[in-house]
């Protein structure tokens, strides 16, 4: 009996992120050159795919679905883009034999991620290892629509007007155009249901050509989120070269690039915590100021919003209004962030420097780093944090003050 289908919703907040990565197929079409590790960029096919996502969003486990015995060639192709390794700095890596089918690739990377999956709280996307040009906001959108939802999927309304055959070359149903959708990569998920209907799928003799088809049978509907024509599955031993000369090299020539500077500097006192990046730094004294003080995220703010030349913190947040009275920086950085996101900026890095005498920075670095790329929505590899002291000199050095320099770079297709 057919599980009856319904929208599922529920809180988006504590989602962990993982990724399926299909590149296990034998590219026949490509005249078996496997197109996933074709050179693309600074890496391949496949480097590129990957990149996408670790770019996108904080990604806590990858699976790669690969050919048996395969995985020498994988790491060479996906590790071809030298930056990928620091991407991969807070994801663990799998490799996964693939299947017969993409079916059971999927299946196989499912069972290969499932070791600490208890609850509803975990997301998969599944996307094609031969997709290299997915965008941040497909990723994003598809995101947050699975949270939401349960299931999604980027689509595109088909240009041309589609027909329906009757297997032997006539029209038999003629199809509304409006109501049709061609569907992309990532297809996102709840990670529990579809694991559970994967083994359903597995082993109740129907052939399945995607995850969503699987997720209509035994879940429920697949919300559709908007694709992008540019979202193109490399095929053909042309699609490389018309991906890689026209649309790669016309994005890296139209891109716009923005720096911007940001610096803060706060009074340290008694009875005051110490925030930095949105930590509380166990100290005896913290920031002087209106909101809860946090002299990082302050200088932060700063170098976002003069890099995409929207203003400054106080224009936004100005201090004599009652109503940012100890307000929490990193609210404040969010607001202000999203607004900037909103305008199709995107952040490649972030780099500050704390001038502080006591107490030693280092010991909380890391989670003052993980905590600002949150806040981002960002991956800990583009963001940088480091501190110096005022070897005993000035206002630093005594220990009446801390002051902060943030630099970041962002960038606008």
């Amino acid at each position: 009996m057919k599980t009856t289908k319904m929208m599922m919703k529920t809180s988006t907040n504590n989602f962990s992120v993982y990724l399926v990565v299909v590149a296990a197929g034998s590219s026949t079409r490509m005249g078996g050159i496997k197109k996933e590790y074709l050179p693309l960029e600074n890496g391949t096919v496949l480097s590129r795919a990957v990149r996408s996502f670790l770019e996108s969003y904080p990604i806590k486990k990858l699976a790669i679905s690969i050919p048996q015995n395969g995985q020498k060639d994988a790491e060479k192709a996906l590790f071809a883009d030298k930056e990928i390794s620091s991407l991969l700095k807070n994801t663990e890596l799998i490799f996964v034999a693939g299947g017969k089918t993409r079916q059971e690739s999927v299946f196989n990377a499912l069972n290969a991620l499932c070791t600490e999956i208890s609850d509803n709280t975990t997301i998969v996307l599944v996307h094609d290892g031969a997709r290299p040009f997915v965008t941040k906001k497909i990723i994003l959108d598809s995101i947050e629509a699975a949270k939401e939802f349960g299931a999604s999927v980027p689509a595109l309304q088909p240009v041309d007007t589609q027909k329906e055959t009757d297997g032997s070359g006539f029209i038999k149903r003629h199809l509304e155009r409006k109501n049709l959708a061609a569907v992309q990569t990532p297809q996102c998920f709840k990670f529990g249901p579809l694991l559970e209907a994967h083994k359903k799928a597995a082993v109740d003799g129907a052939v399945y050509t995607d995850d969503t088809e699987i997720w209509d049978k035994y879940c429920g509907k697949v919300k559709i989120t908007e694709g992008d024509s540019a979202n193109k599955k490399i095929t053909y031993p042309c699609d490389i070269q018309n991906e890689k000369f026209i649309k790669s090299n016309c994005r890296q020539v139209n891109k716009m690039i923005r720096t911007g500077l940001g610096y803060d500097l706060h009074r340290l006192t008694e009875g005051r915590k110490l925030m930095l990046g949105g930590i509380e730094i166990p100290f005896e004294k913290g920031e002087l100021g209106h909101s809860d003080g946090d002299v990082l995220l302050h200088a932060i703010t700063d170098s976002l919003l003069g890099a995409c030349g929207m203003g400054d913190i106080g224009s936004f947040f100005p201090p004599e209004e009652p109503q940012w009275k100890d307000a929490d920086s990193k609210m404040l950085l969010k607001t202000v962030w999203d607004k900037i996101t909103q305008k199709g900026w995107a952040l490649e890095n972030l780099d500050c420097v704390i001038a502080l005498e006591k107490p030693k920075f280092l010991p909380y670095r890391e989670i003052v780093i993980q905590s600002i790329a949150q806040i981002l929505n960002v991956n800990c590899s583009q963001v940088f944090v480091k501190a110096k002291t005022g070897e005993k000199l000035g206002k630093i050095g005594r220990g009446e003050a801390v002051e902060v320099w943030a630099t970041c770079l962002l960038s606008k297709n």
